[in-house]
C-alpha cells in the first residue's frame, strides 16, 4: 500500500514511518495539513493516517473537505483526543478507524490491514488460489501446505494483485504502491519482484500483458 502519514510529532512520526516501511508499504510523511493536501493532489494513496491537531489546523475539517469532494481514500485517525465525543466526531466526519495515542504499532499494522480489506470488498483475510492458501492478516502463504517466505516488498506486491483480481496493474501503479516520493527506483525493480514471486508461488500466478502491465493469474 502507499500510505500518507500526517503527523507533527517527530518521535511518533518516525516510529510509525518505520513500522509501515517494515511492513513493506511505501509511506510519505508530512507534518502540516497544507502539505497533506498537496500530497493527495499529486499522488494516489491507499490510506491516510491523520493526526487531529496539526500546526496549521485541525484534522476534522480537513477530513470533511476530503469527503465533501468525493475522496474515498481510507482514513485512520491517530490522536491524543480520547473522549467518546471526539471519537464520534471523527467517525461521523468520515474516518474509517480511530486510534488513541499512545498505541501499539503492531495493532496499527493490523488495523491498516483490516481497513484495506474492507475497502476492496473482502473483509475475509483468508484466500485460496489454486495450491496457495493466503492469510492476509497474518501475511503468510502456504503452497501445497508448505510455508512460502516472502520479503516485505514481495508480499506488498502480491497483496496488490490479490486485492484487485483480474485487474490490469501498470508498472507505474505498482511502483507507486511500493515506493515513496524520495526513493530511488531501479528501472527493472518491478520486473525483478514479479520474477521472484513467480519462482516462489508458481509461474502463472502473475500474468504479463506486454507493454501494459500485470494481473493476477492462476497459480
Amino acid at each position: 500500500m502507499r500510505v500518507l502519514l500526517v503527523e507533527d510529532d517527530t518521535v511518533l512520526g518516525a516510529a510509525v514511518r518505520d513500522q509501515i516501511a517494515s511492513d513493506g508499504h511505501s509511506i510519505d510523511w508530512v507534518t502540516r495539513l497544507d502539505r497533506a493536501g498537496d500530497a493527495l493532489a499529486s499522488a494516489v494513496y491507499d490510506l491516510v493516517l491523520l493526526d487531529l491537531m496539526l500546526p496549521d489546523g485541525r484534522g476534522i475539517p480537513f477530513l470533511k473537505v476530503l469527503r465533501g469532494r468525493g475522496d474515498v481514500t481510507p482514513v485512520i485517525i491517530l490522536t491524543a483526543l480520547d473522549q467518546v465525543s471526539d471519537r464520534i466526531e471523527g467517525l461521523n466526519a468520515g474516518a474509517d478507524d480511530y486510534m488513541v495515542k499512545p498505541f501499539d504499532l503492531a495493532e496499527l499494522s493490523a488495523r491498516i490491514g483490516s481497513v484495506a480489506r474492507r475497502y476492496v470488498g473482502n473483509p475475509n483475510p483468508l484466500i485460496t488460489l489454486g495450491p496457495l492458501e493466503i492469510d492476509l492478516a497474518a501475511r503468510s502463504v502456504l503452497k501445497d501446505g508448505q510455508p512460502v517466505v516472502l520479503t516485505a516488498r514481495e508480499w506488498v506486491l502480491f497483496e496488490a494483485f490479490l486485492q484487485r483480481p483480474g485487474q490490469l496493474l501498470s508498472k507505474g501503479q505498482l511502483e507507486e504502491r511500493l515506493y515513496s516520493f524520495d526513493t530511488e527506483i531501479d528501472s527493472n525493480a518491478i520486473e525483478v519482484h514479479v520474477s521472484r514471486l513467480r519462482k516462489k508461488l508458481g509461474a502463472h500466478v502473475i500474468e504479463t500483458e506486454r507493454g501494459l502491465g500485470y494481473r493476477l493469474g492462476r497459480s
